[in-house]
């Protein structure tokens, strides 16, 4: 009641129209506690789900909100260092946790992909990809000279010497606010040696951008960093981190594409190797001047040594496609205009980068074009052997044809002497058996019986042979 006492005195000071519609609100809110329990409405946080939610479902959700681009406020410093290191990712992970015990700040999710920590000024981001790891350091505050007093100068010493992997990309940017733009020889003249720039206006005009992609000296790095300058037109923090992020992305994703590039170079004699052995090979087959065998075992030999060139390439080839499409994503949403007299990041990209890839496509297609000659090439030397190797039985078979011809002969002659023994053996027992006979007094001329006992002994012998014979062959 003393609330409701409160309510009343609140709506006395309200204008009056505002004062009516929160009087119909508060009646219905009191009428609601007022209303028996049975009447009301359940709780929905007291309603257990009976859903099942794939195992997947939050890692997929979440994908859409991976490494988001911080917001970056004018001026600042940034540094980004992207690292190349094998399949396990166990020692970045610790390399980062290492970093963040020692600037006090809270530790992140180990089984994170991508985290960001503030200290102070100081705001330090890292991401994990496949194969590389990429960390940003973002130092807020003008300076004098932004690219020999860097975000690095932050960190420890003993721990940015000790970071495990290889160095790829190392990057030192500087934003500024509109009031510090300057014309473009002036920018290159003051951070870029007097080298020509590449620039252009993102973000649709509310901010520039310049890079000559050139490494400059510095003492933190023998190689040197590369280096950009943005201006803060009217963009704003949250686009100025979208800006750069890009920025970042397409100097990192242009360098992992051009890892291709000397594998194919590489590979460029040695597949010219192997397109011409195989043509000694192809040649040799058409004049058969060697036997089947040995070219087979040459054409075995070449497969392998191709196969194992794509075995050493296939993943780079393909990783350098999908970053340079990755590439031109990132310029078409940098969303550039042209500044006169500057060449634009598609343009410089299309001119230098398009050359290099198209150059491991044609590595990437003349491995395909050799594997394929020497499949038809090994598919019509067995083909030749096959045709060979059944002209060959056909005559082994006409051979063991005749062979059995032959037996068949002598078998059938063998079985004319063996009836001629048999019933010559068969007679002999019948004469003494005739000859007994008569001895005992039997009215038998033995001589006689003998001779007429012949044909029928030997139609016997014939015919009981020839039962044998079907007997066995059935």
């Amino acid at each position: 009641m003393h609330d409701l006492a409160a309510g009343v005195v609140f709506l006395s000071d309200c204008h009056p129209a505002t004062a009516g519609k929160l009087a119909v609100a508060g009646a219905a809110v009191y009428a609601a506690v007022q209303m028996p329990t049975e009447h009301r409405q359940p709780d929905i946080t007291q309603i257990m789900t009976t859903l099942t939610s794939h195992p997947l479902r939050r890692v997929l959700n979440d994908e859409a909100h991976a490494r988001p681009p911080i917001a970056i406020p004018s001026p600042a410093r940034l540094t980004t260092l992207t690292l190349l290191f094998d399949d396990d990712d166990t020692a970045q992970r610790a390399a980062f946790v290492d970093l963040f015990r020692r600037l006090g700040l809270p530790l992140p999710d180990p089984r994170g992909a991508h985290h960001t920590g503030i200290a102070g000024d100081l705001t330090v981001r890292w991401a994990l990809h496949t194969e590389f790891v990429r960390y940003t350091f973002v130092l807020s505050g003008d300076c004098v000279d932004p690219f020999e007093r860097t975000a690095l100068d932050r960190l420890p010493k003993d721990w940015l010497a000790s970071l495990p992997g290889e160095l790829m990309v190392a990057i030192h940017a500087v934003l500024l606010p509109a009031s510090q733009e300057a014309p473009a020889s002036e920018i290159s003249q003051r951070w870029f040696g007097g080298y020509d720039l590449i620039g252009a206006e993102i973000g649709d005009g509310n901010g520039v951008a310049y890079t000559d992609l050139r490494l400059h000296p510095d003492a933190r790095l023998s190689d040197g960093f590369s280096r950009y300058v943005v201006i803060d037109r009217d963009m704003g923090p949250s686009q100025s981190g979208r800006m750069l992020q890009r920025l970042f992305e397409i100097e990192t994703y242009r360098l992992l594409a051009l890892l291709a590039l000397p594998e194919a170079k590489r590979q460029a004699p040695e597949l010219s190797r192997l397109g011409t052995q195989l043509r000694s090979v192809t040649q040799r087959m058409a004049e058969q001047s060697d036997t089947d065998a040995l070219l087979l075992d040459e054409l075995t030999d070449l497969a392998a040594q191709g196969e194992q060139l794509i075995a050493e390439s296939q993943y780079r080839f393909a990783a350098a496609r999908a970053y340079y499409k990755l590439v031109e994503r990132r310029i078409t949403e940098l969303r550039e205009s042209r500044l006169s007299g500057l060449q634009p990041f598609r343009e410089f990209m299309e001119r230098r980068l398009v050359p290099a890839m198209e150059t491991c496509d044609t590595a990437a297609k003349r491995q395909e074009r050799l594997m394929a000659r020497l499949q038809r090439s090994t598919a019509l030397l067995r083909t030749r052997v096959e045709v060979m190797h059944e002209a060959q039985n056909r005559a082994l078979l006409a051979s063991m044809n005749k062979r059995a011809a032959l037996q068949l002969r002598l078998q059938e002659t063998v079985e004319g002497l063996s009836v001629g023994v048999l019933t010559y053996y068969a007679i002999s027992l019948l004469s003494y058996l005739f000859k007994a006979g008569k001895a005992l007094g039997a009215p038998i001329n033995a001589e006689l019986a003998t001779g007429l006992s012949v044909p029928l002994v030997a139609l016997a012998v014939w015919w009981g042979m020839r039962r044998l014979k079907r007997t066995v062959l059935h």
